[in-house]
């Protein structure tokens, strides 16, 4: 059996708490291993209401806290989190100390859990249609409520039917998986905690609920609270999309396939499968995805990288692990029709002497392809003019980059190793990875957003192009 844990937070709460404890049904009581009272440091007597609690009922095993500072609902949360983490409990069951959510329902909570279906529970007052508003919720919430909820589904792609409930179940060993720690103090906890699970792959289930309504103080700005779960949900999709830092989008690779058409990848791949079959040196071959599909049309590649990436080897005709820092290993050789360099350039401190120890590999007539960002898009400019320049988990300013080139200043670092440009093309944002993490991706619905932006990279490719893509050849003796 698992050991359970209740999380009771509770704030100006003496008038309903031990009416809450008294609901908890007695023959699940055996169930419990421990119930935790967290008082965010109540301007009324809800201390004194638990501890008389638990100096009158033997049966319940209960531990009554008092915060020093008053933490926020979601920095009582976390500190409960850590509690059933200390322990070691294996299922740990937030419930509200003014009686919202019903303690009748805790073996429906975690029942899932105990039959190892998911990883959350979370209990739903909108999964029966109608009994939100038959149980008192107002209309204006019911609105908000089914409003956001599809909005936020929308935007991290998942099916859920509410996502503001404060009823939930959570398997201790999911939570120890994700930083929550770095969630808000205040009441859009709830959401990032949801992102993070899923972001985490965990499994999310949901169970009926009942909805009560009765005269407990709301403590939630609506309009307040509506801003701060809409932009945790956008905050997410930026960040899978390589966007800010990872606090919510920690779990995502920060180097994803992207052979999608209009990508710098895609792109390239279309220029090589357009060659007649040759020898191709792949440079930051990463998992070995681009030359796997330039297998595909017939060409030989050897890939080169600093580690090997599961399953790299499997998909090339050969893998060299080697620092590139210290220059393309003599063991690749040499004679090769192309060497391509695919988001390499940016992350080694001498690009130029890569550059020319890559035109040093290539046979009569070969050529270098590589795609370098365009840090003078719009995006870092905007950045740099808000006073906000930091590094991001990907793209332009990924914080792995060591160098970074506009148009002008990458062309005259190839002039500066006697390349020629062959070959020039911009792309735009690799609307793509929008979709990273959605349960129903499809381009479809992005193809008006990726034409006004090829309109926009064709009038002005310094400012909206996302990368430059070139075919670098030798300059002729």
């Amino acid at each position: 059996m698992k050991r359970v844990g209740i999380l009771v937070v509770a704030y100006n709460a003496a008038s309903t708490l031990a009416a809450v404890l008294d609901r908890i049904p007695r023959d699940f009581v055996g169930r419990i291993e421990q119930v935790l009272v967290a008082d965010d440091h109540s301007q009324d007597s809800t201390y004194l209401v638990g501890v008389g609690y638990q100096r009158t009922v033997s049966d319940l095993p209960l531990t009554v806290v008092r915060h020093s500072r008053n933490l926020g609902y979601g920095g009582n949360q976390k500190a409960g989190y850590r509690w059933a983490i200390e322990h070691g409990l294996d299922v740990v069951v937030l419930l509200h100390g003014d009686g919202q959510y019903a303690p009748e329902l805790l073996p429906a909570m975690i029942e899932p859990l105990d039959l190892d279906k998911c990883d959350a529970v979370l209990g739903s007052r909108m999964m029966e249609p109608g009994a939100a508003r038959r149980g008192g919720m107002p209309l204006y919430k019911y609105a908000g409520n089914r409003i956001l909820s599809t909005v936020q589904n929308a935007v991290v792609g998942t099916h859920l039917s509410e996502w503001h409930s404060g009823y939930r179940a959570y398997r201790v060993d999911a939570l120890r998986d994700i930083p929550f720690e770095s969630n808000s103090d205040g009441f859009d906890f709830d959401t990032q905690i949801i992102l993070q699970l899923h972001e985490a792959g965990k499994r999310i289930d949901e169970v009926p609920i009942s909805t009560y309504y009765g005269d407990e103080v709301c403590y939630v700005n609506g309009i307040g609270y509506a801003f701060d779960v809409t932009r945790a949900v956008l905050r997410y999709r930026a960040q899978k999309m390589g966007f800010g830092s990872d606090d919510l989008a920690f779990a995502s690779g920060e180097y994803e396939r992207k052979l999608d058409p209009g990508t710098s990848h895609g792109r390239l791949l279309s220029w090589l499968e357009a060659r007649r079959p040759s020898r191709v040196l792949d440079l930051g071959c990463a998992d070995g995805a681009l030359g796997e599909q330039l297998r595909v049309h017939g060409h030989e590649v050897t890939g080169v990288d600093l580690e090997e990436h599961p399953g790299a080897a499997a998909r090339l005709d050969r893998f060299v692990q080697a620092d590139l820092e210290t220059g393309i290993p003599a063991e690749v050789g040499d004679g090769y029709d192309v060497v391509l360099a695919a988001d390499v350039l940016e992350h080694v401190r001498s690009p130029g002497a890569l550059l020319a120890d890559a035109a040093a590999r290539l046979a009569p007539g070969g050529s270098v392809a590589t795609s370098v960002p365009n840090f003078a898009h719009w995006y870092p400019r905007l950045r740099v003019a808000l006073g906000r320049f930091d590094y991001d988990r990907r793209g332009i300013l990924d914080r792995g980059h060591l160098r970074f080139f506009t148009r002008r200043s990458f062309e005259r670092l190839v002039r500066a190793q006697h390349l020629t440009v062959r070959r020039r093309e911009a792309v735009g944002l690799p609307f793509e990875v929008v979709e990273r993490g959605a349960s129903t991706p499809g381009r479809r619905r992005r193809r008006p957003l990726e034409r006004v932006e090829q309109a926009l990279v064709a009038l002005w490719p310094t400012l909206f192009a996302y990368q430059f893509l070139y075919e670098l050849a030798p300059e002729p003796e």
